[in-house]
């Protein structure tokens, strides 16, 4: 960029006109750069959101695409345990699960499968010999809260919600991997973090954070996901881990996956509600 003197001075080697000159460059300067660095500010957070978006199509793509994005519902059976301190909490139970996208789901659990929970909609039952009864609130209100947060509600929903937003926040190591670090926000402000392989682009962790309505302080919690196996073309991870606070709460390993098989929405309506709490 050249700029010429102003209109009236010769061009002399004199320290005045040189440093006239000079002033006039600078204050150019000072102004083409305060109007470009607004677009500049703006050209950085639209390419970090472009990013962002990137990785996650990606992620999409990774998890069997159309496939992915098109399951109906699945049937698993596997293997639970619970934590205390990190540390496994009994010798596991056997549990079967079926699920059908969104906001239907039932766990049936021991060999006799005898003690099931089941959730339709907004409402959540408990069955067991005893009969049928409502669902606990407390742990109504921790299942409603991981189906918001839950994996494919998140690269089904949340990122085609109007008002969504995307941020890049670089790599970061999880184990022996490099992952992506992307966070998606809703138009509620409540945000999702995603670690996604750099290499397979298979997602590896997601975290999010809520306030417990009693103490008012923030709680983590994670989901872990490994072992990726493909079931029907569809890379499935076989282990998920859940950590609170950075403990581990649960995990679950699984054993059986079918997708798409068609399940009856009569297995997500409870028997009449009966529950004898005297029954032995």
């Amino acid at each position: 960029m050249v700029l010429p003197c102003p209109r009236g001075y010769k061009l002399r080697k004199s320290n005045f006109q040189s440093g006239l000159c000079l002033a006039f460059f600078l204050l150019a300067l000072t102004v083409l750069s305060k109007q470009a660095a607004p677009q500049s500010h703006q050209d950085i957070a639209t390419a970090n959101t472009q990013q962002a978006r990137d990785i996650i199509d990606k992620c999409i793509k990774a998890l069997g695409g159309d496939a992915y994005l098109n399951i109906k519902d699945i049937s698993q059976e596997g293997r639970g345990y619970g934590f205390y301190q990190n540390a496994p909490a009994g010798v596991g139970i056997l549990y079967w699960r079926d699920y059908k996208y969104p906001d239907k789901e039932r766990y049936e659990f021991t060999k006799k499968r005898d003690w099931i929970i089941i959730h339709n909609g907004d409402k959540g039952y408990e069955v067991t010999y005893r009969g049928s009864k409502p669902e606990a609130a407390t742990d109504h209100e921790t299942y409603e809260r991981r189906r918001h947060y839950a994996l494919d509600y998140v690269l089904r929903e949340w990122i085609h919600q109007p008002g969504a937003a995307f941020f890049d926040e670089g790599t970061t190591i999880i184990g022996p991997k490099t992952v992506h670090q992307v966070t998606i926000m809703d138009a509620q402000n409540q945000g999702v973090t995603l670690f996604i392989d750099a290499d397979s682009f298979l997602p590896i962790k997601k975290s999010y954070s809520w306030r417990d309505k009693t103490y008012k302080d923030m709680n983590t919690e994670e989901e872990l996901y490994d072992e990726y196996r493909p079931e029907q073309g569809i890379p499935t991870p076989h282990v998920i881990t859940r950590m609170l606070n950075k403990e581990m709460t649960s995990q679950r390993f699984i054993t059986s996956v079918k997708y798409n098989p068609g399940l009856s929405d009569s297995l997500f309506t409870p028997p009449t509600m009966d529950y004898d709490r005297m029954k032995k």
